[in-house]
C-alpha cells in the first residue's frame, strides 16, 4: 500500500509538471501564431461523475447522493435503472433538471439546446457514447437557432436512452471542444436489464393553444442469455401546434435628412402623400416635427418597432427514432458492442404575419413604396421609445410563409473492451454518423394599396404588448390588397462525423495509468437555393408592379381567406391589438404559379433563407492524452487525485460561395493548430460526512462554424448592413478553477456549493467597417426586390448612385477577453419528520462577468434556481418543479444600425408537475402517468434595448401529456 503511494505522488509531481510545461507550450504558441480553434473542456470520466439513478423520486436523490460522495470530477449525471423512465419529454428537457444547465426554447416551447455555467450551446460539447455527434438541424420550428456547433437535443427522445452524464470540469480522457462543458448521451443497451423485457409507453398530449391532442409512444424489446443481448427500441411524435405572437424584426427611427442619428430604417413624409387625411393637403410640404409633437432632437432617434406584427403559427411537428444494441460477451475478459440509431424529423408549418409596414417606408418610385409615414401626436418615455401616437398614410403587409422541412439522421458505434488482466483494460470504439436536412420556405406578401388613406393608431403605454389598431379592415380581401413580393428559398445542409478511439488503463483503484488515442473528423455542408426574382417576374410581372403575370393584383382578392382563428392572442390574457387578418390560399396560389418547378429548379445562391452564412466546413482531430488516477492521503483522510494532459491537433478546410461578376465560384481557406490541455480534478474526504474539492484545467472551444466562411452575406431587407465571415479566427481558449464541497447530513441529504470561474480568451466581437455597395461585388439584379427600392430610393433620396451608397458590413475578430465567475448550491432535504416520503430538492446558480470591451457572453442570466418538491408513497409519485432564469442579453450590440442596441431575453420561470401511479393489479407492471408542462402559462419575451421595446413574445400555452407505462 505505502509503495503505491509512493509511486501515485511520484506519477502526480510528474503529470503537475508537464501540465505547466504544456501551459506554457500553448501561451508560447498563442502569441507566436494565430490559431483558428480553442482549447477545449473535457469531461470527468463516466465513473467519476456523480450520478442520479431514477427508480423514483426518492431513489434517483438516494442514488444522486451516494454516487457525488464517490465523485472525484465536478459534474451531474440522470441515471434510468429502467429503460423509458428517464424524465421529461426529450433529452434538453432532461438535462434542464441538473444546475448550471439553461435552456435555448423553440417558439413552441419545447427546449432544444442545452447552455452551461453563462455560455451558450456553441461552447457545449455533445457525445453519443463517447464520441462526437453532429444534427443538420437549425434550431426549431422557423429556423435560424442553428448551423454552428449546437446539437438540437428534442431530436432524441428520453425512453431510448438510460444516462446523461454533464461534465463541468475537464479531465484529460475525454474529448476536447465545450469550455463550457460536456454532455455524453448513453442509449439503452440490453444488458442494462438483463432477461427479456418489453417495455411501452402511451400517451396523448393536450396543448391549450389550439385544443388539440397529439399522440406519443415508444416500444421497447429486449433479450439476453448469458452472454448474448440484443435491443429494438423505437419511440414516435406528432404534435399539431398552434403559437400566437408579436414580434418586430427590431426597432428603428425615421430618417429626417443628411446627418441624421440612429438607425434610419425609414424616411418619414416630406411632401403629404395622397389621402393623408387629418386637414393636410396631398403635395404640400409637411413638417413631420411640427406634426409629432416632438422636438427635431426627440423624433430623430424616436423608436418604433421596424415590423410590428401579430403572427400565428401552425403546423405539425413529427418525429421517429429507432434504436438497435447488441452486446455480446463470449467471456468475463471480452466484451463487443454496437448501437445504432435512427432518426426522422418532419415539420410542416405555416406562418402568417401582419406587418405594420415601418420599415423601408418612405417617398420612392416602386410599385410598393408608400411615400412616407406622418407622425401625429407622439409620446416618447426617457428612452426616446415611443409609447403612443397616430399614424397617417401608414401601410400593412401580409407576409405569409411556409416552413417545410425534413431532418435525417443515422449513427452507428460499435466498441469492444478487453481485460486480459486485473491491471490492463484496453477500450476501442469506432463511429460514423451523417445527418441531412432540407427547408422550403416559400414567401407571398401582399401590401395594402399605398396612400390609400391608412391610419395606424399606436398604443405602447403598458410597455409589454403594444397595441396596434387601424382605420381599415385587415381581415377583408376586399381592402385592396396589392402583390408585395414573392420568395422561393432552400436550404440543405449536411453533417457527418467519423472518429476512432483507443484507451488503455493499467493499474488498480488506488492508482493507474491511462493513456489513449484519437481521431475524429467532423464536415458540416450549408448550401442556399434561391429562384425569388424569376418566380417573382412569373407571378406578378417587372417590379411585382401586379399588371401582369400569372396572378395579377385585380385577380389577388381571389386568391386571400378570412382569417382561421376566432381567438387570436386567447393566452396574452390582455389587448393584443387587431386579432384577425387575411390569409393566402397556399395551395392555390401554389398551383396556379407552377410554384414546384422554381422550387426544384433553384440555382445556388449566396445566403439562407434565415440570413447565415452559407459554405463547407471539414475538421480533422489528432489527439492523444495520459491520466493518472489514485489515491493517497492527508492528514489521515484519503485523497482522491485525477490529473492529466490531453493533446489535440486540429487541421481546418473552410470553403465558401462568394461572388465574382455573376458567377458564384468557392473561396477556400485552411488552417492547422494544436493544442495542449493539462488537467486536475482533487477530492479530500476531511470528514466522513465532509467532501473538498478542487479542479484546475485549461479548455477549448473551436470558432463558431457560420463565423469563419469566407465570404459576405447581405439578407438585410433595408439594405443596409453586410455579414462577413472570417477564416483567420482563432480559437476559444479557458483557463478554469473550481473549488467546492458537500455536507451529508444523512440518506438523501446533503448541502453543496461550489464556486468556479473561466477566464476565456479570444471571445469574438464584431467589428464595423463602412464599404460601398459597388465594393461588395454583389449584381443588383440578384438582390431580394425589396432590397432594390431600398438602394432606390435611398439613391434618389442622397442623389448618390446606388454603387456608392454607403453599406456598414460586420464582421467577427478576437479581440476580446471574458472572465466568468459563478457559484452553485444544491440543498437536498428528505421531510420525512413531517409527511413520510416528503422532501424537496433545490439548486441556484450565481453568475458575474466581465470583459475588456463591456461586451458580455450572450444567454447568460445573472440568477437561476430549480425548486422541486417531492412526495412518493403508497404507489403514488408527486413531482413539482420551478425553473427560473433571471434576463440576459440574447446578442450583442449594434442591431439595426444603432452602435447601443442589443437583444434581450426576459426573466422567465416555468412550473411543471408530474405525476404516476403504479397499479397494485398485473404484477404492478402498469402506471399511470400525468405530466402538466408550463401550468402558469408562461411567455417567452425578449426585448430590445429596453423592457418597454419587446422584440417578441410567444404563447406556447399549457401542456398536458396523459397516458400510461407498461413493463413485461
Amino acid at each position: 500500500m505505502s509503495a503505491q503511494i509512493h509511486a501515485f505522488r511520484a506519477a502526480l509531481f510528474a503529470a503537475s509538471a508537464l501540465g505547466s510545461l504544456g501551459l506554457s507550450q500553448v501561451t508560447m504558441a498563442q502569441d507566436a501564431a494565430p490559431q483558428d480553434a480553442a482549447p477545449q473542456s473535457a469531461a470527468a470520466p463516466e465513473e467519476e461523475v456523480a450520478d442520479i439513478v431514477v427508480t423514483g423520486i426518492r431513489g434517483s436523490l438516494q442514488s444522486a447522493t451516494n454516487a457525488k460522495k464517490n465523485a472525484v470530477a465536478f459534474g451531474d449525471a440522470i441515471f434510468a435503472e429502467d429503460i423509458g423512465k428517464l424524465p421529461a419529454t426529450n433529452l434538453a428537457e432532461t438535462l434542464n433538471r441538473m444546475p448550471g444547465v439553461r435552456l435555448n426554447r423553440d417558439i413552441t416551447g419545447e427546449g432544444t439546446q442545452v447552455a452551461i455555467r453563462g455560455l451558450g450551446p456553441s461552447f457545449s460539447k455533445v457525445l453519443l457514447n463517447g464520441s462526437q455527434i453532429a444534427v443538420a438541424s437549425d434550431g426549431g420550428t422557423t429556423g435560424g437557432g442553428g448551423g454552428n456547433r449546437e446539437v438540437d437535443l428534442d431530436f432524441f427522445p428520453s425512453e431510448l436512452f438510460t444516462r446523461l452524464d454533464l461534465a463541468k470540469s475537464a479531465t484529460a480522457s475525454t474529448i476536447e471542444g465545450g469550455i463550457a462543458g460536456t454532455v455524453n448521451l448513453r442509449n439503452a443497451r440490453p444488458f442494462d436489464k438483463p432477461g427479456t423485457h418489453v417495455t411501452v409507453v402511451a400517451q396523448g398530449q393536450y396543448t391549450d393553444t389550439n385544443d388539440k391532442v397529439s399522440p406519443r409512444g415508444a416500444l421497447v424489446a429486449s433479450h439476453t442469455t448469458d452472454t448474448f443481448g440484443i435491443l429494438l427500441g423505437v419511440a414516435g411524435v406528432k404534435t399539431k401546434t398552434r403559437v400566437d405572437g408579436f414580434d418586430t424584426v427590431g426597432w428603428t427611427d425615421g430618417n429626417l435628412g443628411a446627418g441624421d442619428p440612429g438607425g434610419n430604417n425609414f424616411t418619414w413624409a416630406s411632401v403629404v402623400p395622397r389621402n393623408a387625411g387629418h386637414g393636410l393637403v396631398a403635395g404640400q410640404p409637411v413638417d413631420v416635427v411640427a406634426t409629432s409633437g416632438l422636438t427635431r432632437d426627440q423624433l430623430s432617434t424616436a423608436l418604433i418597432p421596424r415590423l410590428a406584427r401579430n403572427a400565428l403559427t401552425t403546423g405539425d411537428r413529427s418525429r421517429i427514432s429507432a434504436l438497435a444494441s447488441v452486446e455480446w460477451r463470449p467471456s468475463d475478459a471480452l466484451h463487443f458492442a454496437i448501437d445504432g440509431i435512427w432518426a426522422k424529423s418532419t415539420r410542416d408549418f405555416t406562418r402568417v404575419n401582419m406587418n405594420w409596414q415601418v420599415r423601408n417606408s418612405g417617398p420612392g418610385t416602386s410599385p410598393q413604396s408608400t411615400g412616407g409615414m406622418i407622425p401625429i401626436d407622439l409620446t416618447v418615455d426617457e428612452n426616446n421609445v415611443v409609447t403612443s401616437g397616430t399614424f397617417a398614410n401608414s401601410s400593412f403587409f401580409l407576409e405569409a410563409s411556409r416552413f417545410k422541412q425534413t431532418t435525417h439522421f443515422w449513427n452507428i458505434n460499435p466498441s469492444v473492451t478487453w481485460q486480459p488482466t486485473d491491471k490492463l483494460k484496453v477500450v476501442a470504439n469506432l463511429n460514423m454518423s451523417k445527418s441531412r436536412f432540407f427547408r422550403e420556405q416559400p414567401t407571398w406578401a401582399f401590401q395594402t394599396t399605398p396612400q390609400s388613406g391608412v391610419d395606424v393608431y399606436y398604443d405602447n403605454t403598458d410597455g409589454y404588448y403594444p397595441q396596434i389598431t387601424t382605420n381599415i379592415d385587415l381581415n377583408s380581401p376586399a381592402a385592396g390588397w396589392q402583390w408585395y413580393r414573392q420568395n422561393v428559398q432552400n436550404v440543405r445542409r449536411r453533417t457527418e462525423t467519423q472518429g476512432a478511439h483507443l484507451d488503455l488503463v493499467y493499474g488498480d483503484d488506488y492508482l493507474n495509468f491511462k493513456v489513449g488515442a484519437a481521431y475524429d473528423r467532423a464536415k458540416r455542408f450549408v448550401r442556399a437555393f434561391d429562384n425569388s426574382s424569376a418566380y417573382q417576374l412569373t407571378v406578378c410581372g417587372a417590379s411585382c408592379a401586379g399588371q401582369t403575370g400569372t396572378i395579377t393584383n385585380a385577380q389577388v382578392p381571389q386568391y386571400l381567406l378570412p382569417f382561421p382563428v376566432d381567438n387570436f392572442g386567447h393566452l396574452a390574457n390582455r389587448n393584443v391589438g387587431y386579432t384577425a387578418f387575411v390569409v393566402p390560399d397556399f395551395q392555390k396560389i401554389i398551383d396556379a404559379t407552377n410554384y414546384n418547378q422554381f422550387r426544384d429548379n433553384a440555382p445556388e445562391a449566396r445566403g439562407a433563407v434565415t440570413g447565415g452564412a452559407t459554405g463547407d466546413v471539414d475538421e480533422k482531430v489528432w489527439g492523444a492524452y495520459f491520466e493518472v488516477n489514485g489515491r493517497t492521503t492527508l492528514l489521515g483522510r484519503d485523497l482522491d487525485v485525477n490529473a492529466g494532459m490531453r493533446y489535440a491537433r486540429t487541421k481546418q478546410n473552410v470553403i465558401g460561395p462568394s461572388q465574382v461578376g455573376t458567377t458564384i465560384v468557392d473561396i477556400v481557406a485552411n488552417s492547422t493548430y494544436e493544442n495542449f490541455l493539462p488537467a486536475l480534478n482533487v477530492t479530500w474526504s476531511a470528514m466522513d460526512n465532509l467532501k473538498l474539492r478542487f479542479s484546475a484545467s485549461r479548455t477549448m472551444t473551436r470558432p463558431e462554424a457560420g463565423n469563419i466562411l469566407p465570404g459576405i452575406t447581405f439578407s438585410d431587407p433595408s439594405a443596409l448592413v453586410a455579414s462577413a465571415g472570417n477564416p483567420d479566427l482563432q480559437p476559444f481558449t479557458s483557463n478554469n478553477l473550481d473549488i467546492g464541497g458537500e455536507y451529508y447530513t444523512g440518506g438523501i441529504g446533503y448541502i453543496g456549493v461550489t464556486g468556479f470561474q473561466k477566464n476565456i480568451q479570444g471571445f469574438t466581437l464584431t467589428q464595423q467597417s463602412q464599404v460601398t455597395f459597388g465594393s461588395l461585388n454583389i449584381p443588383f439584379a440578384s438582390l431580394q426586390s425589396t432590397q432594390q427600392n431600398a438602394l432606390n430610393d435611398r439613391a434618389r433620396a442622397t442623389g448618390l448612385a446606388v454603387e456608392n451608397l454607403p453599406i456598414t458590413v460586420n464582421r467577427p475578430v478576437n479581440l476580446q477577453s471574458l472572465k466568468i465567475q459563478g457559484v452553485e448550491a444544491t440543498w437536498v432535504q428528505p421531510l420525512d419528520f413531517l409527511v413520510k416520503g416528503l422532501g424537496f430538492s433545490a439548486n441556484g446558480t450565481y453568475l458575474k462577468q466581465s470583459s475588456a470591451s463591456g461586451l458580455v457572453a450572450t444567454g447568460v442570466p445573472k440568477w437561476s434556481y430549480n425548486l422541486q418538491g417531492f412526495y412518493e408513497n403508497h404507489g403514488l409519485s408527486v413531482s413539482l418543479n420551478y425553473v427560473w432564469n433571471d434576463k440576459s442579453i440574447g446578442q450583442n450590440g449594434p442591431q439595426n444600425g444603432i452602435s447601443s442596441a442589443f437583444l434581450g431575453n426576459d426573466a422567465r420561470g416555468q412550473l411543471d408537475l408530474s405525476a404516476g401511479y403504479q397499479l397494485p393489479f398485473f404484477n404492478k407492471a402498469l402506471r399511470l402517468t400525468v405530466d402538466v408542462l408550463n401550468i402558469t402559462n408562461e411567455p417567452i419575451r425578449t426585448i430590445f434595448a429596453y423592457d418597454n421595446a419587446p422584440y417578441s413574445i410567444f404563447y406556447p400555452g399549457r401542456q398536458v401529456l396523459a397516458g400510461i407505462r407498461a413493463n413485461f
